[in-house]
């Protein structure tokens, strides 16, 4: 047995040690993680060291810094990416997400825009999915042609923005998901199901967050739980999604309704892994990972 293999085998059992979902496990656990966050921000740059083939520059802008990685080892990259990172709407971006949007954008040739959006209780669904919204269209100017990334909530806002840029006649060349939340409302019957193996993610704070997270807009908008909305003349999906993730059943349920409306779909699902797998150290989270790097560069060079 490899060391990687190990990993997989470790990690559920340590993360119920640690107590990973104690965010998500209570309704109480969600309350205590918003007034934590609000009273103690977490700290949201790069690391120090990402990647030396990526030059990293910020902007501010409406109060929002917006990173851009830039890949330095090719004389013009091949277009855009925008990432959105997870984190229940109220976690910063951590290490491992960093060193996602460093990869994609040295492996694959392009750059990636890493928005920091306001969290809840500040930031709501339907302010943060309009300005990435800009950001997808100014990427688009200004280094070609341009999709999305997300992971987890990120997923959820990166796939509300490719809807609105559809309804405004834009398709996305690619929307690449990564374990994305996708309603909100929390009502799949298979939830139950996967929830048992799942150290991860809950739904009594899984709602709480929701209810946090969508403002004055109702649960089922589609700026909110995009599952809800009408999924014909997107752009190519990608999704990939462990069966030990209580977002699984979403995720099959998004790839039949996006086939079934004529959108191209492909769905990535790795048994027995986790949330946000292909940024865990595990042997089926680096297989995705190079799987997700090659999907971004085939489908920005098309």
């Amino acid at each position: 047995m490899t060391s990687t293999d190990v990993a997989s085998r470790v990690l559920p059992p340590l993360m119920r040690v640690l107590h990973f979902n104690r965010t998500f496990a209570t309704e109480q656990g969600a309350h205590d993680r918003i007034r934590e966050a609000t009273l103690r921000p977490a700290a949201y740059g790069p690391p120090r060291r990402l990647r030396r083939d990526v030059r990293v520059d910020v902007v501010h802008d409406r109060g929002w810094p917006v990173y851009t990685l830039t890949p330095t080892a090719v004389e013009r990259p091949v277009g855009g990416v925008v990432y959105v990172h997870g984190g229940g709407w109220v976690n910063e971006i951590v290490r491992q997400q960093w060193h996602l949007a460093a990869t994609v954008a040295a492996e694959a040739g392009v750059v990636v825009t890493v928005p920091i959006y306001p969290l809840v209780p500040h930031g709501t669904a339907g302010p943060v999915r309009d300005r990435v919204v800009e950001l997808v269209r100014a990427s688009t100017e200004r280094h070609g042609p341009t999709g999305v990334l997300g992971d987890s909530a990120g997923g959820q806002i990166v796939l509300s923005a490719a809807l609105s840029l559809r309804d405004e006649d834009v398709r996305l060349p690619l929307t690449l998901l990564v374990s994305p939340a996708l309603d909100l409302t929390w009502s799949n019957p298979r939830i139950p199901e996967v929830q048992p193996t799942d150290p991860w993610l809950a739904t009594p704070g899984g709602r709480v967050l929701a209810d946090a997270w969508r403002g004055d807009l109702p649960l089922t908008d589609p700026a909110v739980s995009p599952l809800s909305g009408d999924l014909a003349g997107l752009g190519p999906l990608t999704v990939f999604t462990g069966t030990r993730d209580v977002l699984n059943p979403d995720a099959h349920l998004l790839v039949e309704k996006a086939r079934a409306a004529g959108v191209e779909a492909e769905l990535h699902e790795a048994r027995g892994q986790l949330h946000a797998y292909p940024m865990l150290p595990t042997a089926p989270g680096r297989a995705a990972a190079e799987v997700l790097v090659g999907r971004v560069a085939r489908a920005l060079r098309r």
